[in-house]
């Protein structure tokens, strides 16, 4: 258990003596920013001094005098009535063994038999990845890997929009480029694809087939399946190399077979009128701010309908619940969906929405612009290839989803402390290489001998990472995890200048030191794993 559960466990057990229950989770802990305020902080006595009548430093007063103080050396009340915990540097210290014993599954919580899905990417299989996809992937991938490691049941799924107009466009651009291969003349369509990939598909189905596509009945239809395979096939290559595997991918057309619009229509009859030729679902009778158009005055359905189905199937999986990461024009989409499902009996809180502002990446303080369509996109794969994965999953992680992003691709592949992903990185292969340094020292994993104030700052850090994780889980904030990471990182340095850790004249010492240099480096791996940053051996 780490120090924050336990303490809050602590605060919980002295409110219900004093005769009040508290919910655990409504008990904050804060490490605490100035070590003259101790190591922790609450505000408990503030925040419940109503249910006892009392100001709240006389309730701190009380509280302290109910606290198990196993672990704690003493406790202090500041100001209106916060209440600092300084911890028993043993306390600390047993933190390295369990770090050392636990590795990889260190800050992992048990399973809590809880299934969410995760839908994110879902690019239309017309091309290959373009760069705007990328924060996208690496946030939902990010978030899934904290879910998971957080204790989730987590199902990571894609979304293929293989129903729609962009599709049979997709089949008219290949069929063009074939043509044009036989010296017959024929033009992309309006809406086309004019990327070299389409030419490209089309060069591979001559070679495969030769000229056996001129001769069909329905050229579409195969251009349209065969395209859509080979550019999911190279997606999918290109999310790989980016590390982001899906588990599920879902097809608009499968989902929509068998009249699931029609029967769910059928469902929805009561939330259903017409007005001016045209199908409203009265999503406003719930939290939407006005119906919504479902089906248009000439009996197509808007994008919304099948979205509803496809919803609708994913919670009959038997998920807890859904977390769609899109794109932020989809502000609108999100109270709409929330109220269909709404309609089906399902709470308010099924469904998240992770909107994702756009980037701009800039190289030579220029910002480069692209079109998939005009063929001159800039393909994940390029970006990927000319600054690295790992800065570009941690660049996309360490800001906000909901605040736009300038992507410095010179920064990104600069070697020094300014570079947030090298600097990390760089405090990684420090610890191995001091490890291997002191291969012949035997580790003390007691950590009773560190005491000096670099070491505990760093082994609070090291202790807080459990917390940490819960908490990006629950607010789906992969930025919580890179913020612990430059801490540690920050953390790592200090310790490393102020202190000799390897001392042939003090062994024992040394011996101490050492297993603190490698619970560090377990941490900061498992820390760099959730946002899919690698965690290099040497620089």
């Amino acid at each position: 258990m780490d120090i924050i559960e336990n303490l809050k466990l602590k605060l919980q057990a002295a409110l219900l003596a004093l005769g009040q229950e508290v919910n655990l989770n409504d008990i904050i802990i804060e490490k605490s920013k100035d070590e003259a305020h101790g190591d922790y902080a609450t505000n408990v006595a503030m925040k419940f001094s109503r249910l006892f009548a009392k100001a709240p430093r006389d309730v701190a007063n009380m509280i302290i005098e109910k606290v198990d103080m196993e672990g704690i050396d003493k406790v202090e009340i500041a100001g209106p009535g916060f209440i600092n915990f300084f911890m028993k540097h043993d306390s600390l210290q047993a933190f390295v063994s369990k770090i050392i014993n636990e590795e990889d599954n260190y800050g992992r919580s048990p399973r809590k038999n809880l299934k969410i899905n995760v839908e994110f990417v879902s690019a239309n299989p017309t091309g290959l990845l373009h760069v705007g996809t990328a924060r996208g992937a690496a946030i939902g991938d990010s978030i899934s890997r904290i879910l998971d490691f957080a204790g989730y049941d987590v199902t990571k799924e894609y979304y293929i929009n293989d129903a729609g107009n962009q599709i049979t466009n997709l089949a008219l651009s290949i069929q063009a480029r074939y043509q044009n291969l036989f010296g017959i003349e024929a033009e992309i369509p309006a809406d086309g694809y004019a990327g070299q990939d389409i030419t490209d598909i089309a060069q591979s189905i001559k070679d495969e087939i030769g000229d056996e596509a001129l001769k069909m009945s329905d050229p579409v239809a195969y251009f349209k399946e065969k395209g859509m395979k080979i550019e999911l096939d190279r997606i999918i290559d290109d999310l790989a190399l980016f590390r982001v595997k899906h588990d599920v991918f879902s097809s608009e057309k499968a989902i929509r077979a068998n009249n699931a619009i029609e029967k769910e229509l059928e469902f929805l009859k009561d939330y259903v009128y017409e007005q001016d030729d045209a199908l409203y679902l009265k999503t406003s009778a719930f939290i939407d701010d006005k119906d919504r158009v479902i089906r248009k005055g000439n009996g197509d359905y808007t994008y919304f309908m099948p979205d509803i189905c496809y919803h609708v199937n994913k919670m009959s999986r038997g998920f807890d619940s859904i977390i769609d990461v899109l794109g932020a024009d989809h502000h609108g989409y999100i109270n709409r969906m929330k109220s269909a499902l709404m309609m089906h009996g399902y709470p308010e809180d099924t469904l998240h929405v992770e909107l994702i502002q756009m980037v701009r990446f800039l190289k030579n303080g220029q910002e480069y612009k692209a079109s998939k369509r005009r063929g001159d996109a800039i393909t994940l794969r390029d970006v990927c290839e000319e600054v690295g994965v790992d800065a570009m999953r941690y660049f996309f992680a360490m800001r906000a989803p909901s605040s736009h992003l300038d992507f410095d691709m010179d920064l990104a592949i600069e070697q020094s402390s300014n570079n947030p992903v090298y600097y990390a990185q760089y405090a990684h292969a420090r610890l191995c290489s001091i490890l291997e340094q002191g291969k012949d020292i035997r580790l003390d994993e007691s950590g009773k001998l560190l005491n000096q104030p670099s070491e505990m700052a760093l082994l609070k850090h090291l202790a807080d990472f459990p917390n940490v994780v819960n908490d990006a889980a629950k607010d789906k904030a992969p930025y919580k995890i890179t913020n612990y990471v430059h801490a540690l990182a920050e953390l790592v340095h200090a310790f490393y200048n102020e202190c000799r850790v390897i001392d042939q004249n003090n062994l024992e010492l040394s011996g101490s030191r050492l297993a603190l240099v490698k619970a560090s480096k377990i941490v900061l791996k498992n820390a760099l794993a959730l946002v899919g940053v690698s965690a290099p051996i040497h620089m």
